[in-house]
Protein backbone atom coordinates (compact mmCIF):
# COMPACT_ATOMS: atom_id res chain seq x y z
CA UNK A 1 0.00 0.00 0.00
CA UNK A 2 1.40 3.51 -1.11
CA UNK A 3 2.40 5.75 2.23
CA UNK A 4 -0.58 8.24 1.14
CA UNK A 5 -4.06 6.47 0.62
CA UNK A 6 -7.63 6.95 2.08
CA UNK A 7 -8.25 4.02 3.76
CA UNK A 8 -12.14 4.55 5.09
CA UNK A 9 -12.09 3.88 9.15
CA UNK A 10 -15.66 2.94 8.76
CA UNK A 11 -14.93 -0.08 6.84
CA UNK A 12 -11.53 -0.68 6.82
CA UNK A 13 -11.63 -0.15 2.86
CA UNK A 14 -8.51 0.84 1.25
CA UNK A 15 -10.78 4.00 -1.07
CA UNK A 16 -7.56 5.46 -2.91
CA UNK A 17 -4.16 5.63 -2.98
CA UNK A 18 -1.63 7.97 -4.15
CA UNK A 19 1.61 8.14 -5.53
CA UNK A 20 4.65 9.59 -3.18
CA UNK A 21 6.75 11.99 -4.67
CA UNK A 22 9.90 11.00 -6.43
CA UNK A 23 13.04 12.96 -5.05
CA UNK A 24 12.66 14.79 -8.73
CA UNK A 25 9.43 15.81 -7.97
CA UNK A 26 10.20 17.30 -4.30
CA UNK A 27 13.11 19.22 -6.56
CA UNK A 28 10.89 20.00 -9.07
CA UNK A 29 7.86 21.93 -6.16
CA UNK A 30 10.90 23.68 -4.16
CA UNK A 31 12.01 25.10 -7.49
CA UNK A 32 8.53 26.06 -8.51
CA UNK A 33 7.75 27.71 -5.07
CA UNK A 34 10.46 29.65 -5.10
CA UNK A 35 9.72 31.38 -8.22
CA UNK A 36 5.83 31.19 -7.02
CA UNK A 37 7.00 33.70 -3.79
CA UNK A 38 8.51 35.93 -5.99
CA UNK A 39 5.89 36.52 -8.15
CA UNK A 40 3.09 36.89 -4.99
CA UNK A 41 5.34 38.61 -2.91
CA UNK A 42 5.55 41.02 -5.96
CA UNK A 43 1.25 41.18 -5.90
CA UNK A 44 -0.25 44.33 -4.02
CA UNK A 45 -1.63 43.06 -0.57
CA UNK A 46 -5.26 44.28 -2.56
CA UNK A 47 -4.49 41.58 -5.03
CA UNK A 48 -3.20 38.95 -2.42
CA UNK A 49 -6.68 39.71 0.05
CA UNK A 50 -8.27 39.26 -3.36
CA UNK A 51 -6.97 35.82 -4.21
CA UNK A 52 -7.41 34.66 -0.79
CA UNK A 53 -10.72 36.03 -0.76
CA UNK A 54 -11.69 33.80 -3.44
CA UNK A 55 -9.90 30.61 -1.79
CA UNK A 56 -12.63 31.20 1.21
CA UNK A 57 -15.64 31.23 -1.22
CA UNK A 58 -14.07 28.28 -3.14
CA UNK A 59 -14.37 26.44 0.34
CA UNK A 60 -17.96 27.16 0.47
CA UNK A 61 -18.81 26.21 -2.74
CA UNK A 62 -16.97 22.96 -3.12
CA UNK A 63 -18.60 22.61 1.07
CA UNK A 64 -19.95 18.89 0.51
CA UNK A 65 -17.28 17.34 -1.55
CA UNK A 66 -14.86 18.50 1.13
CA UNK A 67 -16.88 16.97 4.29
CA UNK A 68 -17.77 13.92 2.39
CA UNK A 69 -13.68 13.48 1.58
CA UNK A 70 -12.75 14.65 5.75
CA UNK A 71 -15.36 11.83 6.58
CA UNK A 72 -13.63 9.34 3.87
CA UNK A 73 -10.34 10.33 5.35
CA UNK A 74 -10.98 9.93 9.04
CA UNK A 75 -14.24 9.08 10.69
CA UNK A 76 -15.43 12.70 11.45
CA UNK A 77 -19.29 12.70 11.78
CA UNK A 78 -20.95 14.55 8.36
CA UNK A 79 -21.91 17.69 10.27
CA UNK A 80 -18.95 17.81 11.91
CA UNK A 81 -16.68 17.99 9.16
CA UNK A 82 -19.55 20.10 7.17
CA UNK A 83 -18.69 22.51 10.05
CA UNK A 84 -15.07 22.13 9.64
CA UNK A 85 -14.92 23.32 6.00
CA UNK A 86 -17.48 26.16 7.07
CA UNK A 87 -14.64 27.19 9.77
CA UNK A 88 -11.53 27.04 7.60
CA UNK A 89 -13.82 29.66 5.11
CA UNK A 90 -14.15 31.81 7.93
CA UNK A 91 -10.75 31.89 8.74
CA UNK A 92 -9.71 32.63 5.32
CA UNK A 93 -11.63 34.56 4.56
CA UNK A 94 -11.06 36.61 8.17
CA UNK A 95 -7.07 37.18 7.25
CA UNK A 96 -8.19 38.60 3.28
CA UNK A 97 -10.53 40.77 5.43
CA UNK A 98 -7.56 41.88 7.50
CA UNK A 99 -4.41 41.80 4.99
CA UNK A 100 -4.01 45.87 5.33
CA UNK A 101 -4.18 45.36 9.15
CA UNK A 102 -1.51 43.00 8.79
CA UNK A 103 1.02 44.41 6.61
CA UNK A 104 0.30 48.17 7.97
CA UNK A 105 3.40 49.87 8.60
CA UNK A 106 4.33 50.26 12.75
CA UNK A 107 5.78 53.53 13.64
CA UNK A 108 7.89 53.95 16.06
CA UNK A 109 8.01 57.14 18.59
CA UNK A 110 12.18 57.83 18.25
CA UNK A 111 14.55 59.45 20.83
CA UNK A 112 16.28 61.45 18.38
CA UNK A 113 15.51 63.21 15.10
CA UNK A 114 13.53 61.78 11.62
CA UNK A 115 11.22 58.90 11.70
CA UNK A 116 11.50 55.01 11.77
CA UNK A 117 8.69 52.42 11.25
CA UNK A 118 8.48 48.58 11.11
CA UNK A 119 7.30 47.41 8.11
CA UNK A 120 6.13 43.65 7.59
CA UNK A 121 7.86 41.29 4.71
CA UNK A 122 7.20 38.25 4.00
CA UNK A 123 10.10 35.74 4.07
CA UNK A 124 9.59 33.55 0.99
CA UNK A 125 8.89 30.16 0.95
CA UNK A 126 7.59 28.13 3.71
CA UNK A 127 7.04 24.38 4.74
CA UNK A 128 3.71 22.77 6.43
CA UNK A 129 3.49 19.60 8.02
CA UNK A 130 -0.02 19.15 8.94
CA UNK A 131 -2.23 16.46 10.69
CA UNK A 132 -5.13 14.39 10.07
CA UNK A 133 -7.59 15.49 12.71
CA UNK A 134 -8.69 18.40 10.75
CA UNK A 135 -7.53 18.01 7.00
CA UNK A 136 -8.95 21.87 6.13
CA UNK A 137 -8.66 24.07 9.16
CA UNK A 138 -4.86 23.06 10.48
CA UNK A 139 -4.32 23.98 6.65
CA UNK A 140 -6.49 27.16 6.63
CA UNK A 141 -4.86 28.72 9.77
CA UNK A 142 -1.52 27.79 8.44
CA UNK A 143 -1.98 29.51 4.71
CA UNK A 144 -4.09 32.16 5.62
CA UNK A 145 -2.33 34.53 7.43
CA UNK A 146 1.08 33.64 5.54
CA UNK A 147 -0.26 33.84 2.06
CA UNK A 148 -1.93 37.37 3.08
CA UNK A 149 1.74 38.44 3.90
CA UNK A 150 3.52 36.87 1.09
CA UNK A 151 4.81 34.01 1.74
CA UNK A 152 4.87 30.90 -0.70
CA UNK A 153 3.97 27.80 0.70
CA UNK A 154 4.72 24.13 0.26
CA UNK A 155 2.02 21.82 1.91
CA UNK A 156 2.50 18.12 3.55
CA UNK A 157 -0.21 16.87 4.63
CA UNK A 158 -0.87 13.83 6.44
CA UNK A 159 -0.40 10.67 4.79
CA UNK A 160 -4.07 9.16 5.26
CA UNK A 161 -5.74 13.13 3.89
CA UNK A 162 -4.01 12.83 0.70
CA UNK A 163 -7.52 13.94 -1.17
CA UNK A 164 -8.11 16.68 1.25
CA UNK A 165 -4.73 17.79 -0.09
CA UNK A 166 -5.09 17.46 -3.93
CA UNK A 167 -8.14 19.38 -2.84
CA UNK A 168 -7.22 22.42 -1.12
CA UNK A 169 -4.66 22.73 -3.69
CA UNK A 170 -6.87 22.95 -6.57
CA UNK A 171 -8.89 25.26 -4.43
CA UNK A 172 -5.86 28.14 -3.90
CA UNK A 173 -4.79 27.37 -7.49
CA UNK A 174 -8.59 27.98 -8.95
CA UNK A 175 -8.74 31.24 -6.54
CA UNK A 176 -5.87 32.81 -8.80
CA UNK A 177 -2.08 32.36 -7.28
CA UNK A 178 0.19 32.13 -8.91
CA UNK A 179 2.19 28.78 -10.43
CA UNK A 180 4.28 28.28 -7.23
CA UNK A 181 2.50 29.95 -4.35
CA UNK A 182 0.91 27.39 -3.04
CA UNK A 183 2.42 23.64 -3.69
CA UNK A 184 1.08 20.17 -2.13
CA UNK A 185 3.40 17.68 -1.53
CA UNK A 186 3.27 13.78 -0.97
CA UNK A 187 6.63 13.28 0.55
CA UNK A 188 8.39 11.05 2.89
CA UNK A 189 9.64 12.14 6.11
CA UNK A 190 13.06 11.83 4.59
CA UNK A 191 12.10 13.79 1.92
CA UNK A 192 10.55 16.19 4.52
CA UNK A 193 14.26 16.49 6.05
CA UNK A 194 15.77 17.20 2.35
CA UNK A 195 12.79 20.29 2.20
CA UNK A 196 13.71 21.84 5.90
CA UNK A 197 17.18 21.68 5.04
CA UNK A 198 16.95 23.44 1.62
CA UNK A 199 17.98 27.29 1.54
CA UNK A 200 15.33 28.42 -0.80
CA UNK A 201 12.79 27.38 2.41
CA UNK A 202 12.86 29.98 5.00
CA UNK A 203 10.31 28.69 7.56
CA UNK A 204 8.87 25.69 9.37
CA UNK A 205 5.46 24.48 10.85
CA UNK A 206 4.49 21.81 12.01
CA UNK A 207 1.04 20.66 13.81
CA UNK A 208 1.35 17.04 15.42
CA UNK A 209 2.78 15.09 18.37
CA UNK A 210 5.39 15.68 20.32
CA UNK A 211 7.37 13.33 19.09
CA UNK A 212 7.10 15.01 15.36
CA UNK A 213 7.82 18.52 16.63
CA UNK A 214 10.77 17.76 18.47
CA UNK A 215 12.37 16.01 15.13
CA UNK A 216 11.10 19.17 13.08
CA UNK A 217 12.30 21.70 15.62
CA UNK A 218 15.74 19.82 15.62
CA UNK A 219 16.22 19.70 11.79
CA UNK A 220 14.86 23.56 11.58
CA UNK A 221 17.47 24.37 14.24
CA UNK A 222 20.45 22.58 12.91
CA UNK A 223 19.20 24.69 9.78
CA UNK A 224 18.74 27.43 11.30
CA UNK A 225 15.37 28.19 10.11
CA UNK A 226 12.75 29.52 11.77
CA UNK A 227 10.12 26.92 13.35
CA UNK A 228 7.17 27.06 14.25
CA UNK A 229 5.24 23.92 16.84
CA UNK A 230 1.45 23.64 17.34
CA UNK A 231 1.78 20.19 19.47
CA UNK A 232 -0.64 18.04 22.14
CA UNK A 233 -2.52 18.81 25.03
CA UNK A 234 -4.14 17.39 27.98
CA UNK A 235 -6.58 20.54 29.10
CA UNK A 236 -8.17 20.68 32.26
CA UNK A 237 -11.46 21.52 32.75
CA UNK A 238 -11.69 22.56 36.51
CA UNK A 239 -15.35 22.77 38.29
CA UNK A 240 -15.60 24.78 41.26
CA UNK A 241 -18.77 25.40 40.94
CA UNK A 242 -22.08 26.06 39.46
CA UNK A 243 -25.59 27.15 39.43
CA UNK A 244 -26.55 24.47 36.81
CA UNK A 245 -24.30 21.40 36.95
CA UNK A 246 -26.18 19.59 33.72
CA UNK A 247 -25.03 22.52 31.94
CA UNK A 248 -21.45 22.05 32.85
CA UNK A 249 -21.73 18.66 32.36
CA UNK A 250 -22.74 18.84 28.95
CA UNK A 251 -20.27 21.40 28.19
CA UNK A 252 -17.80 18.75 29.36
CA UNK A 253 -19.09 16.10 27.33
CA UNK A 254 -19.14 18.51 24.23
CA UNK A 255 -15.81 19.37 25.09
CA UNK A 256 -14.41 15.93 25.33
CA UNK A 257 -16.19 14.27 21.97
CA UNK A 258 -15.73 16.82 20.15
CA UNK A 259 -14.06 15.38 16.60
CA UNK A 260 -14.52 12.17 18.16
CA UNK A 261 -12.09 13.13 21.09
CA UNK A 262 -9.23 13.91 18.75
CA UNK A 263 -8.65 17.43 19.03
CA UNK A 264 -5.36 18.37 20.72
CA UNK A 265 -7.18 21.38 22.97
CA UNK A 266 -10.21 19.44 23.97
CA UNK A 267 -10.66 19.18 27.64
CA UNK A 268 -9.23 15.47 28.59
CA UNK A 269 -8.72 15.58 32.76
CA UNK A 270 -11.66 17.26 34.40
CA UNK A 271 -10.80 18.22 38.16
CA UNK A 272 -14.25 18.98 40.31
CA UNK A 273 -14.04 20.25 43.68
CA UNK A 274 -15.51 17.70 46.67
CA UNK A 275 -18.65 18.95 47.07
CA UNK A 276 -19.87 18.48 43.44
CA UNK A 277 -17.58 15.35 42.69
CA UNK A 278 -19.99 12.63 43.39
CA UNK A 279 -22.53 14.33 41.44
CA UNK A 280 -20.49 15.48 38.41
CA UNK A 281 -19.41 11.76 37.86
CA UNK A 282 -22.61 10.69 37.80
CA UNK A 283 -23.95 12.27 35.66
CA UNK A 284 -20.50 12.89 33.37
CA UNK A 285 -20.55 9.21 33.35
CA UNK A 286 -23.96 8.62 32.23
CA UNK A 287 -23.76 11.43 29.37
CA UNK A 288 -20.13 9.66 28.01
CA UNK A 289 -22.00 6.59 27.70
CA UNK A 290 -25.01 7.44 26.04
CA UNK A 291 -23.33 8.83 23.04
CA UNK A 292 -23.99 7.19 19.79
CA UNK A 293 -21.09 5.52 18.63
CA UNK A 294 -21.66 5.10 14.47
CA UNK A 295 -21.21 5.58 11.06
CA UNK A 296 -19.99 8.91 10.47
CA UNK A 297 -23.03 9.68 7.84
CA UNK A 298 -26.23 8.65 10.23
CA UNK A 299 -27.48 11.50 11.61
CA UNK A 300 -27.73 11.12 14.92
CA UNK A 301 -24.42 9.85 15.20
CA UNK A 302 -21.82 11.43 18.05
CA UNK A 303 -19.07 9.22 17.85
CA UNK A 304 -17.48 7.82 14.64
CA UNK A 305 -14.75 5.61 14.44
CA UNK A 306 -11.63 7.00 15.65
CA UNK A 307 -9.29 7.99 12.76
CA UNK A 308 -7.89 4.25 12.12
CA UNK A 309 -7.82 0.85 13.46
CA UNK A 310 -4.15 1.94 14.83
CA UNK A 311 -5.57 5.03 17.04
CA UNK A 312 -8.36 3.00 18.59
CA UNK A 313 -5.31 0.07 19.47
CA UNK A 314 -3.32 2.62 20.77
CA UNK A 315 -6.23 4.30 23.27
CA UNK A 316 -7.18 0.71 23.99
CA UNK A 317 -3.68 0.28 25.15
CA UNK A 318 -3.73 3.26 27.65
CA UNK A 319 -6.70 2.69 28.97
CA UNK A 320 -6.08 -1.33 29.28
CA UNK A 321 -2.66 -0.19 30.83
CA UNK A 322 -4.09 2.18 33.72
CA UNK A 323 -6.76 -0.09 34.65
CA UNK A 324 -3.54 -2.36 35.62
CA UNK A 325 -1.98 -0.21 36.88
CA UNK A 326 -5.07 0.60 39.66
CA UNK A 327 -7.13 3.23 37.81
CA UNK A 328 -11.26 2.41 38.04
CA UNK A 329 -12.99 2.21 34.50
CA UNK A 330 -16.18 3.92 35.08
CA UNK A 331 -17.92 3.42 31.69
CA UNK A 332 -16.81 2.24 28.47
CA UNK A 333 -13.11 1.23 27.54
CA UNK A 334 -14.21 -1.64 25.08
CA UNK A 335 -13.27 -0.48 21.39
CA UNK A 336 -14.58 -2.28 18.07
CA UNK A 337 -12.52 -2.16 15.73
CA UNK A 338 -11.54 1.84 14.86
CA UNK A 339 -15.04 2.42 16.99
CA UNK A 340 -14.28 3.44 20.20
CA UNK A 341 -17.04 4.70 23.22
CA UNK A 342 -17.30 7.16 26.23
CA UNK A 343 -15.23 6.34 28.76
CA UNK A 344 -14.21 7.62 31.89
CA UNK A 345 -11.55 6.98 34.72
CA UNK A 346 -11.45 8.03 38.08
CA UNK A 347 -8.76 6.80 40.94
CA UNK A 348 -5.40 8.16 38.47
CA UNK A 349 -2.20 8.86 40.54
CA UNK A 350 0.62 10.48 39.63
CA UNK A 351 1.90 7.46 39.64
CA UNK A 352 0.54 6.09 36.62
CA UNK A 353 1.17 6.47 32.87
CA UNK A 354 -1.82 8.04 31.83
CA UNK A 355 -1.47 10.82 34.60
CA UNK A 356 0.94 12.71 32.42
CA UNK A 357 0.02 11.07 28.92
CA UNK A 358 -2.71 12.63 26.45
CA UNK A 359 -5.86 10.20 25.89
CA UNK A 360 -6.38 10.86 21.85
CA UNK A 361 -9.66 9.57 21.39
CA UNK A 362 -13.34 9.89 23.64
CA UNK A 363 -11.77 8.99 27.13
CA UNK A 364 -11.81 11.21 30.44
CA UNK A 365 -10.23 11.16 33.41
CA UNK A 366 -12.15 12.73 36.41
CA UNK A 367 -10.24 14.05 39.87
CA UNK A 368 -11.60 15.29 43.05
CA UNK A 369 -10.13 18.23 44.93
CA UNK A 370 -10.90 19.85 47.98
CA UNK A 371 -10.47 23.54 46.60
CA UNK A 372 -9.03 26.23 44.23
CA UNK A 373 -5.71 25.88 45.34
CA UNK A 374 -5.13 22.04 44.80
CA UNK A 375 -7.53 21.89 41.44
CA UNK A 376 -5.00 24.65 39.97
CA UNK A 377 -1.85 22.71 41.13
CA UNK A 378 -3.42 19.52 39.37
CA UNK A 379 -4.38 21.39 36.20
CA UNK A 380 -0.62 22.55 36.14
CA UNK A 381 0.80 19.40 36.91
CA UNK A 382 1.39 17.74 33.38
CA UNK A 383 3.86 18.45 30.77
CA UNK A 384 1.70 19.96 28.47
CA UNK A 385 0.11 23.77 28.20
CA UNK A 386 -2.15 24.19 25.40
CA UNK A 387 -5.90 25.15 26.70
CA UNK A 388 -7.84 25.04 29.75
CA UNK A 389 -11.56 25.75 30.58
CA UNK A 390 -12.86 27.11 34.10
CA UNK A 391 -16.35 26.64 35.28
CA UNK A 392 -17.23 29.00 38.59
CA UNK A 393 -19.94 31.01 39.51
CA UNK A 394 -17.62 33.60 41.29
CA UNK A 395 -16.46 36.05 38.68
CA UNK A 396 -13.09 37.26 40.77
CA UNK A 397 -12.07 33.34 41.54
CA UNK A 398 -12.53 32.61 37.13
CA UNK A 399 -9.93 35.80 36.47
CA UNK A 400 -7.58 34.62 39.61
CA UNK A 401 -7.36 31.01 38.39
CA UNK A 402 -7.10 31.88 34.88
CA UNK A 403 -4.22 33.86 35.71
CA UNK A 404 -2.67 30.90 38.11
CA UNK A 405 -3.31 27.99 35.03
CA UNK A 406 0.41 27.51 32.93
CA UNK A 407 -2.05 27.74 29.64
CA UNK A 408 -2.02 29.24 26.45
CA UNK A 409 -5.77 29.55 26.52
CA UNK A 410 -8.05 30.09 29.10
CA UNK A 411 -12.20 29.76 28.35
CA UNK A 412 -14.17 30.24 31.42
CA UNK A 413 -18.04 29.11 31.55
CA UNK A 414 -17.79 28.53 27.59
CA UNK A 415 -16.65 25.47 25.65
CA UNK A 416 -15.96 25.35 21.90
CA UNK A 417 -15.57 28.67 21.55
CA UNK A 418 -12.42 29.10 19.33
CA UNK A 419 -13.08 31.78 16.47
CA UNK A 420 -10.85 33.22 13.44
CA UNK A 421 -10.03 36.40 15.67
CA UNK A 422 -8.67 34.37 18.54
CA UNK A 423 -5.14 33.30 19.14
CA UNK A 424 -4.44 29.53 19.32
CA UNK A 425 -1.68 28.13 21.29
CA UNK A 426 0.25 26.83 24.28
CA UNK A 427 3.09 26.71 26.03
CA UNK A 428 5.35 23.76 27.85
CA UNK A 429 5.85 20.76 25.59
CA UNK A 430 2.35 21.91 23.76
CA UNK A 431 4.43 24.19 21.37
CA UNK A 432 5.88 27.37 21.00
CA UNK A 433 3.74 29.64 18.68
CA UNK A 434 0.39 31.19 18.22
CA UNK A 435 -1.81 30.53 15.26
CA UNK A 436 -5.21 32.44 14.26
CA UNK A 437 -6.06 36.06 15.52
CA UNK A 438 -3.77 39.00 14.12
CA UNK A 439 -0.92 36.93 16.25
CA UNK A 440 -0.89 34.31 13.70
CA UNK A 441 0.36 36.90 10.72
CA UNK A 442 3.63 37.31 13.06
CA UNK A 443 4.83 34.09 13.10
CA UNK A 444 6.54 34.17 9.78
CA UNK A 445 7.55 37.87 8.90
CA UNK A 446 10.02 39.85 8.63
CA UNK A 447 9.24 43.05 10.86
CA UNK A 448 12.07 45.21 8.88
CA UNK A 449 12.77 48.75 10.65
CA UNK A 450 13.05 51.32 8.49
CA UNK A 451 14.94 54.57 10.19
CA UNK A 452 14.99 57.62 8.17
CA UNK A 453 17.25 60.39 9.65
Amino acid sequence: MSDYAVVDPATGETVAEYDTFTDAQIQDAIARASEGARAWAALSVADRAAAVRRAAALHRERRDALAATIVREMGKPLEAALGEVDFSADIIEYYADNAEAITRDQPIDILGEGSAVIRRAPLGVLFGIMPWNFPTYQVARFAGPNLVIGNAIILKHAPQCPESAAALEEIFRDAGLPEGAYVNVYATNEQAATIIADPRVQGVSVTGSERAGSAVAALAGQHLKKVALELGGSDPFIVLSADDLDAVVQAAVDARLDNNGQACNGAKRFIVVDGLYDEFLSKFSSAMEAAKVGHPLEEDTVLGPLSSLAAAERLQEQIDRAVEQGARLVVGGKRDGAYFPGTVLTDVTPEMDVYREELFGPAGVVYRVADEDEAVRLANDTPFGLGSYVFTTDAEQAQRVADRIEAGMVYINIVLADSPELPFGGVKRSGTSRELGLLAADEFVNKKLIRVG
